[in-house]
């Protein structure tokens, strides 16, 4: 019962590690950046980075050997939904990932990243995607956790 308490509560860290790096960039991230601020992005992204692995492995941990047992898990299929949003957010933040190490020239020249319109137009539209992604999660999380959707 302890460690069952233990996991989720490292469950829900990372999550929430996850989510506060992910606002972060997407209200930080703007034309202009200064090299502090381009610099503290890159911070911030490994640290999703690092939040979103921890939170899988957690998240698996816990089908496998926590909570209500694989088997609740893999016959739902909110939970599904979730790994596939969880995945697709994974996937959709590459780009943005790409591009922010793409800055380290300028930022190593002691210059800020110049940013293209078309560059700015596609991080900003991914890091929205993702934000409804994260979304769309924490609504199938609880539904998921209440059995909803098993047969």
């Amino acid at each position: 019962m302890f460690a069952n308490s233990i996991m989720a509560s490292l469950h829900h860290i990372f999550a929430f590690t996850l989510t506060a790096c992910l606002v972060y960039e997407f209200i930080a991230y703007r034309k202009g950046l200064t090299i502090e601020e381009a610099r503290r992005i890159q911070r911030v992204d490994i640290a999703f980075g690092i939040s979103a692995g921890l939170l899988l492995v957690v998240g698996l941990l816990r089908v496998f050997f926590f909570e209500k047992g694989v088997n609740f898990y893999t016959h739902n299929p909110v939970f599904w939904i979730k790994m596939s949003l969880f995945a697709i957010i994974g996937l959709l933040s590459i780009y943005p990932t790409l591009r922010f190490i793409k800055w380290n020239s300028a930022l190593s020249a002691g210059q800020a990243p110049e940013i293209p319109d078309d560059e700015f137009k596609r991080v900003r539209l991914l890091l929205h995607l993702e934000l409804v992604g994260l979304t769309l999660i924490l609504f199938a999380a609880p539904a998921m956790a209440r059995g909803i959707g098993i047969m």
